[in-house]
């Protein structure tokens, strides 16, 4: 009898466990909230009261902010506004993290899906074709594209989304072999349920939810990694404004207008940390709730 009542208060224990950690914070609503002005700024930018990213003011050339009127934020060296630049760089930013987190998401849930369910040599096959994926470097990748194509949103975008395949399909295919021998996979397939029938309609809802809460997390590091090639002239090319290439602009005047490189660089950080927490927060949720449920 004192046992079972023990076990009894370990389970409750463990489900006020995790359905503390299933609860929404502070640190998940202000990242969501940043994260939605963003969007809504990058979306809407033709129709805000903003001055024209391109329009250059020479009375006021990398004016601060308090010393340029009309220029919330100050203008940069060409005397453009770096409120409206900043607002038109975030569609290349959120275009650039979002469409290559799709493409790895994408291919890498179904390659995982695959490695995971079938096991025996097709994973194995997988698991050498993602490893070898995997030490390639990067950054080569992504310059050789951008030097041999052009730097545009597509060439980085494209070549991005391919080298976070593998991550995703890692990702996919360990959640994969955490569900494929579950019961009511083994019951489908005792029932003579077809594989794709099993792979679709049980394993994928299954394992969509923690690879699409890690895709957040995947969204930011697009995001730094665009950055990283704006600031080397290697993604989309001037005057379109991105955030990585108004650090660069800034970076020679460093000392004496600060503001060109930081205003940008803080936006950058604010988002990418958004992305991040957010994500974390996801990913720690739906451990709560697999914890609870088990």
């Amino acid at each position: 009898m004192a046992s079972a009542t023990t076990q009894e208060q370990e389970n409750r224990a463990a489900q006020e466990t995790a359905r503390r950690r299933a609860r929404y914070g502070l640190f998940f609503w202000l990242p969501a909230a940043w994260l939605a002005f963003i969007v809504f700024c990058a979306v809407f930018a033709d129709i805000l009261p903003l001055q024209p990213n391109e329009e250059m003011d020479f009375t006021a050339l990398a004016a601060p902010p308090w010393e340029a009127e009309g220029h919330p934020l100050g203008t940069d060296a060409q005397g453009r506004d770096v409120l409206s630049r900043i607002i038109f760089g975030a569609r290349v930013s959120l275009t650039v993290g979002v469409t290559a987190t799709a493409i790895g998401m994408t291919f890498g849930l179904m390659i995982g899906l695959l490695a995971g369910y079938y096991r025996g040599w097709i994973e194995t096959g997988i698991t050498l074709g993602l490893d070898t994926l995997l030490a390639i470097p990067g950054l080569v990748v992504l310059l050789l594209a951008s030097v041999i194509f052009g730097g545009s949103l597509t060439v980085v975008s494209l070549s991005l989304g391919f080298l976070l395949i593998p991550a995703f399909a890692r990702v996919s295919r360990a959640n994969t072999l955490n569900f494929a021998q579950r019961e009511f996979i083994v019951a489908a397939k005792a029932m003579g349920a077809r594989d794709l029938r099993i792979i679709v309609l049980e394993i994928l809802p299954n394992v969509v939810l923690p690879v699409a809460a890690y895709g957040l997390v995947v969204v930011a590091f697009a995001i730094v990694i665009e950055g990283a090639l704006s600031f080397l002239g290697l993604s989309v090319p001037s005057p379109t404004p991105s955030w990585g290439g108004m650090i660069a602009e800034g970076r020679e005047t460093l000392g004496e207008t600060p503001h060109i490189s930081f205003v940008p660089a803080t936006v950058m950080f604010l988002t990418v940390l958004s992305f991040n927490l957010v994500g974390d927060t996801l990913r720690s949720r739906l451990a709560g709730l697999r914890e609870s449920a088990l």
